[in-house]
């Protein structure tokens, strides 16, 4: 393998004797888990892959006659507590953040402001968002998502939210209206032409009876400068109009002005949240979480290898708990080792270098670029931008060994023949800038270098 520490390091099981049924080392073993598998291999007829759990949940603990959990209930468990491909959308599964969704609640609740939340891509600005929907609507607030796109269309999201706000909550409809009201929104107020930013805050002045909340998912993606410009003119008349509505935009950004611009006429209507990497404490409590619903057991060194190796990201501590988890239950195992940490890691490090163009694979291999290996790390760390461009001096400052000169030579050299980057000259006065050319390199080459140090 390229990436990652050697198989059979410190710490791993590679001799197939982490299935026995005594407890040896502290592990913690599923009763009769691995030969029940291996008597379901050999009645499948030919051994083949097979699901593990059923779509329909139905895992027949009852019929199992073991004790506590059933591996196949801890699978289906580990599927929800770790999942790293969909985000979190309910509190019994959410870690952390306690002070920002409580200064998102109070920027809502006591500001009455629009807020923006911003942060890197992976860091839980989703998953945030879906847990203060729950506790909003606890709350009575009528709260309404959309997740914005590359080609976001102003009258199209606003029509559809207004399709979701009931004409009741008009200040000119009784709460004794005839029935025909009540199957009527606030899209009924708007004309057949493209709606505009006043005369939709014109229409949202007349809500009573509940507070709104619209959440603009994703934002960033947003490339239409029209859309922007319409979404800073409807916060502005809202508050203007003191509104029962307020936005949230979220989006990956690492200041406000990127993900907003610079509008000062607005400024005072906005509270802009940073969410930034996780405190280990807070990535200790996913793990725990997840040990609380699938019945394992992350030893001490397991817990704190996955923290570490996360640099405060939840995304890549549900991914690497996920993997690791799952190679402790495919051995039978309810404990979750280091070793199974560092073999899940290798595992996700050569899917994601499988997932390359085979170009970019071979380019990594090349003496050339190994040899400035430390440079390529301090880029993927400084490529964390939202657009991913970043420049010799970010790499730099990313190394803290290597100068501007030697960086941006070093860059320089990755943009001809080896193109690992796109570069762009810089005009003005400003730096020359670069950005990886394929997705994914980056995020390859930071956990690539995090299980590197995690074997020293």
């Amino acid at each position: 393998m390229i990436f990652g520490r050697d198989r059979g390091g410190p710490g791993q099981d590679i001799s197939g004797q982490g299935a026995r049924q005594e407890d040896k080392g502290g592990r913690r073993l599923f009763g009769q888990a691995r030969a029940r598998a291996a008597h379901g291999e050999r009645a499948s007829g030919g051994g083949l892959p097979r699901f593990a759990v059923a779509a329909t949940d139905e895992v027949g603990d009852a019929a199992a006659g073991l004790p506590g959990q059933t591996p196949q209930r801890a699978r289906l468990a580990l599927a929800d507590a770790l999942s790293a491909s969909q985000p979190v959308t309910s509190r019994s599964r959410f870690a952390g953040r306690h002070d920002v969704l409580s200064a998102l609640i109070a920027a809502i609740e006591q500001q009455r402001a629009h807020v923006v939340l911003y942060g890197e891509r992976g860091i839980g600005k989703t998953s945030l968002i879906h847990v203060f929907t729950e506790t909003a609507e606890e709350a009575r607030y009528l709260v309404l998502y959309g997740s914005c796109g590359v080609e976001a269309k102003f009258d199209e999201m606003f029509r559809a939210f207004a399709e979701q706000i009931p004409l009741l909550y008009h200040a000119a409809v009784s709460p004794t209206a005839d029935e025909r009201e009540h199957n009527r929104s606030f899209s009924d107020l708007i004309g057949p032409g493209p709606v505009g930013p006043r005369e939709l805050a014109e229409i949202f002045s007349g809500i009573v009876g509940t507070r709104v909340i619209l959440i603009l998912d994703e934002y960033d993606r947003v490339a239409d400068q029209a859309f922007r410009r319409d979404i800073a003119e409807l916060i502005k008349n809202l508050s203007d109009r003191a509104a029962r509505v307020q936005l949230i935009l979220t989006g990956v950004a690492s200041n406000l002005d990127e993900l907003i611009g610079f509008t000062p006429s607005i400024r005072r209507n906005i509270v802009g949240l940073h969410v930034g990497p996780m405190a280990e404490a807070e990535l200790a409590e996913i793990l725990e979480r997840a040990e609380d619903a699938t019945g394992m057991l992350f030893a001490p060194s397991a817990r704190a290898l996955i923290i570490r190796m996360s640099g405060g990201s939840p995304y890549l501590v549900r991914l690497l708990g996920n993997r690791a988890a799952g190679r402790a239950l495919d051995d039978g195992r309810q404990a979750v080792s280091e070793g199974d940490v560092i073999a899940g890691t290798e595992a996700v490090l050569a899917e994601w270098n499988s997932g390359l163009p085979r170009r970019v694979q071979a380019h990594l291999q090349r003496p050339e670029v190994r040899s400035v290996w430390p440079i390529l790390i301090a880029a993927a760390r400084a490529s964390g931008t939202p657009d991913g461009w970043f420049t010799a001096h970010d790499v730099s400052a990313e190394s803290g060994s290597a100068d501007e000169k030697t960086a941006r030579s070093s860059l320089d050299r990755l943009t001809g023949e080896i193109d690992l980057f796109d570069r762009e000259d810089g005009t003005g006065g400003r730096e020359a800038r670069y950005r990886f050319r394929t997705q994914g390199v980056s995020q390859l080459l930071s956990l690539s270098a995090a299980l590197a140090r995690a074997g020293r």
